[in-house]
C-alpha cells in the first residue's frame, strides 16, 4: 500500500536471471538509457516491497516466432509462483505460422492478456500481418498492451494506430506511455477520443513535467488510465513517488492505481 492506496504496476519485464543482464543491456542500448534495476523476479518483488507497490502485471516480447511459447512458459510459470503478487501477460509474434495456436496456449497457461512492442519486434501496427492477432484478440476478449510512438520510428505512432481502433472496435488496446512515447503531447490530442483505448503512463514521467502530466491525463480520463512503471527501466519507487505528488484527486488516484486495470483485466485482486 502507498499512502492508504493499493497500487498495481500494470507495465514490468521481467526475464530469467542467466539473461537478465543481457537483455537489459540490449533495452538500455535501444533507448540510449540506464537501467535503474535488474529486470529479474526477485528484484522486481523486492523493489515492489520497497515502494509500496502491492501488484504487478509481468511480461516480456518475443524477437522471434521460435520464443513466444518459451517465453509465455516462463511469464506464467513466475506469475503462478507468486499469485498474490504478479499476473503475466503473453506475448505474440505477427510471423507465427500459427498465431490461433499461439493464443490458445497462452490462454491455457492463465496469461491475462498479450504485450506487443512493434520497435523491438519490428513491425508496423498496421501491417497486414498484424491484423490476425487483433481479430484473435477481439475473439478471446485479451487486453492487448502495446508500445506505442517514437519519434525516431513510424511503426506505431497515431497515423498507424488510429485504422486499428477504428477497425477492431472491439478490442481493449492499452497504448503505453500515454499512447506515444516522445510524442506524448500530440498523441494524446488525437487519440483521447477512441473508446477503446486505454493509456498508461509508463516512462513518461521522466520526460514531462507535472502539469503536462495531469494535463494529458485528464485529457484521456482517469478512468482510462493506467498506473505503469516500465520496470527495469526506471525505479518503481520513484515513479510512484512522483505519480503521488501529482494534484489529482482521491478518486482519480484510486481509478489509475488500481481501479481501472481490475476491470481492463478481470482481476480478482
Amino acid at each position: 500500500m502507498k499512502n492508504g492506496y493499493f497500487v498495481i504496476d500494470t507495465h514490468c519485464h521481467i526475464y530469467p536471471e542467466k539473461i537478465a543482464s543481457k537483455a537489459v543491456a540490449g533495452t538500455d542500448r535501444f533507448y540510449d538509457t540506464v537501467a535503474a534495476c535488474l529486470g529479474t523476479p526477485a528484484d522486481l518483488l523486492e523493489v515492489n516491497a520497497l515502494a509500496g507497490v502491492d501488484y504487478s502485471l509481468v511480461q516480456s516480447v518475443a524477437t522471434t516466432p521460435k520464443q513466444v511459447q518459451s517465453i509465455n512458459e516462463f511469464i506464467a510459470a513466475t506469475a503462478a509462483a507468486s499469485p498474490d503478487r504478479l499476473t503475466g501477460l503473453g506475448t505474440l509474434h505477427p510471423n507465427s505460422d500459427d498465431l490461433r495456436s499461439d493464443v490458445e496456449h497462452l490462454i491455457s497457461l492463465g496469461l491475462k492478456g498479450v504485450k506487443l512492442h512493434p520497435d523491438i519486434q519490428n513491425f508496423k501496427v498496421d501491417d497486414y500481418r498484424c491484423l490476425k492477432i487483433y481479430e484473435l484478440c477481439e475473439e478471446f476478449r485479451l487486453p492487448l498492451l502495446m508500445h506505442t510512438g517514437d519519434k525516431r520510428y513510424d511503426n506505431s505512432n497515431p497515423n498507424r494506430l488510429i485504422p486499428i481502433l477504428q477497425i477492431y472496435d472491439h478490442l481493449t488496446l492499452i497504448g503505453a506511455h500515454f499512447g506515444g512515447w516522445s510524442i506524448w503531447e500530440e498523441a494524446s490530442q488525437v487519440l483521447c477520443d477512441f473508446p477503446n483505448l486505454f493509456v498508461d503512463c509508463s516512462s513518461a514521467m521522466p520526460w514531462i513535467s507535472d502539469e503536462k502530466t495531469v494535463e494529458i491525463i485528464r485529457r484521456y480520463g482517469a478512468e482510462r488510465v493506467l498506473f505503469g512503471t516500465d520496470y527495469p527501466m526506471w525505479s518503481p519507487v520513484k515513479e510512484l513517488d512522483r505519480f503521488m505528488s501529482l494534484p489529482l484527486s482521491d478518486d482519480e488516484r484510486r481509478m489509475i492505481l488500481s481501479e481501472n486495470v481490475r476491470k481492463v483485466y478481470d482481476l480478482n485482486i
